[in-house]
Formats: structure tokens, C-alpha cells, sequence
């Protein structure tokens, strides 16, 4: 079943007159309510179900993420799309895309639209439950991490080295997008809760175990002030290195990979 908007009534500025929108801005993120109605009648048939969408930002699609059994997420695909999403229904194509956005529940889960304070706005630095978290995606195989090996303690201005194991334990091959997360312990009344420093997609046979290492420099671990400014100050940080990020539940947690966490000091 396909689902979304179109890029006729998404943008700036347009000469859009429907519910939800303020002239091609978003007023509302969830599907129309026409759609919603048909989901809900079509999966009530007792029918295997999917929900593809179609769409050019997010969308609250809250009944469908407690209901249906699967969601593919297209965006907007162009004139070879149709081949793509049927290639990924049938499986003949393994998913391994992330999401580059946060999925919110609800419009009121969001500041002002005027307003461009940052406070709870992206993944950096909302607070609530989000319905998918940015970096959240699915696939036919299943991942494990171990073995995740960073320093105790790293001198300012050297670089944190990360070692992981990353297996695929499915009898399927396919790609999985290692995501490292920085949070400053120290800072989060000043800071955003996590930000995505690396990120590397891999891919992995059948049964497959690789060791990956990365190298994170100062620039990528340094906080940031309200002025924009990069600091380099001594203290705590948490390092979050998996498929996801970390820390959700239920259908905002990815189960198809994992995530390990290590805290590590910096010293001068």
C-alpha cells in the first residue's frame, strides 16, 4: 500500500490550500486523513500488509508503526523506483539505509516553527520519544558488536582510536551503517544530548565477522558554545558505537543491529 505526500504541496512559499500545510509548509506531520482511514480498512481485511512511503520529509505514522508489519520508506524515488521497492519487498535487494532525519509522533512534540531556537529540535537535542530516531533502519540480516576497544583516558588534542567487531549473524549478506555518537557527561546542560562524529556502512557475507577501526580527532571530539565555537576542555564523554543510536525502546530501537557504549576521560 502506498502512502505520503507529493512534491507538489511540499516546499516554500507554494499555493497549497489543504489541511496540514501553511502555503507548501508543514502544518501538521501526520498522513492525511484519507489515508490513514484506507490503511486502517485495508489492514482490517486480514491481509499480509506493507506500507510504502512516499514522501520528501517525515511523517507521524504512529498507527502504522504499532500495526502494520513492515514500513519502506522511498522518499521520493524517481522514474526507477518502482524496480527499487520492488526489489526490497521481494528481496532481492537487502536494505541497509538509515534514516537522515528524526520521525517525530506529533507536531506538538516540536517547538515553534518560527522559532530557530535549537532546543529539542533533531536528534542532537530532542528530548521526547521519537517515533524513529535518526540513523534508524532496518534489514534482512542481523548484526552484533563486540569486542569495542577505546582508551580509559585520552590526552586532549590526540586523537580516540575505536576498534570494533561488527558479525553478521543472519544467514543473509548484506550492509549495516556504523554510527559513533559523542556526548559530552559534562556538558549537557550547555550541549546536545549525542552528535554522529563517524559513520562508516559496511558491508557483510553471511556469518561474516570484520574488525573495523576508526580514528577520532579533536575537531570531532571537542564541544561546541553557544557562539559555534570549538573548546577543547578536560572531562567525561560517551562514545556510542553501533547501527543505531542508543538508549530507545520498543519500535524506535532497530532490532536487526546493536549498540555497545564505553565512557572515556580526557585529561590534559
Amino acid at each position: 500500500m502506498f502512502l505520503g505526500l507529493s512534491p507538489e504541496i511540499e516546499g516554500e512559499e507554494m499555493e497549497v490550500k489543504l489541511e496540514g500545510f501553511d502555503k507548501g509548509d508543514r502544518s501538521e506531520i501526520s498522513l492525511p486523513k484519507n489515508q490513514i482511514e484506507l490503511m486502517k480498512k485495508v489492514h482490517a481485511t486480514g491481509k499480509p500488509t506493507i506500507v510504502v512511503l512516499m514522501n520528501g520529509s517525515a511523517l507521524a505514522v504512529n498507527w502504522a508503526a504499532e500495526n502494520v508489519p513492515a514500513i519502506l520508506e522511498a522518499w521520493y524515488p524517481g522514474e526507477f523506483g518502482g524496480k527499487a521497492i520492488a526489489d526490497v519487498l521481494f528481496g532481492d535487494y537487502n536494505p541497509g539505509g538509515k534514516l537522515p532525519v528524526t520521525f517525530y509522533k506529533s507536531v506538538t512534540d516540536l517547538p515553534d516553527f518560527k522559532g530557530y531556537n535549537m532546543e529539542n529540535r533533531t536528534y542532537k537535542y530532542f528530548k521526547g520519544d521519537p517515533l524513529f530516531p535518526f540513523g534508524h533502519g532496518l534489514s534482512y540480516s542481523n548484526f552484533e558488536y563486540s569486542n569495542l576497544k577505546i582508551a580509559d583516558q585520552v590526552t586532549l588534542k590526540d586523537a580516540i582510536n575505536v576498534s570494533v567487531e561488527i558479525k553478521n549473524i543472519s544467514k543473509v549478506a548484506g550492509d549495516d551503517v556504523v554510527q559513533i555518537y559523542l556526548t559530552h557527561l559534562d556538558k549537557q546542560e550547555q550541549n546536545a544530548i549525542r552528535t554522529l562524529v563517524s559513520f562508516d556502512r559496511v558491508h557483510l557475507a553471511a556469518g561474516e565477522t570484520k574488525t573495523l577501526n576508526y580514528k577520532l580527532d579533536a575537531e570531532q571530539y571537542a564541544w561546541v558554545s553557544s557562539k559555534g565555537k570549538k573548546i577543547l576542555e578536560p572531562g567525561n564523554v560517551l562514545l556510542s558505537v553501533g547501527g543505531k543510536q542508543p538508549n530507545f525502546t520498543g519500535v524506535a530501537d532497530a532490532s536487526s543491529t546493536s549498540v555497545l557504549k564505553k565512557r572515556v576521560l580526557l585529561t590534559n
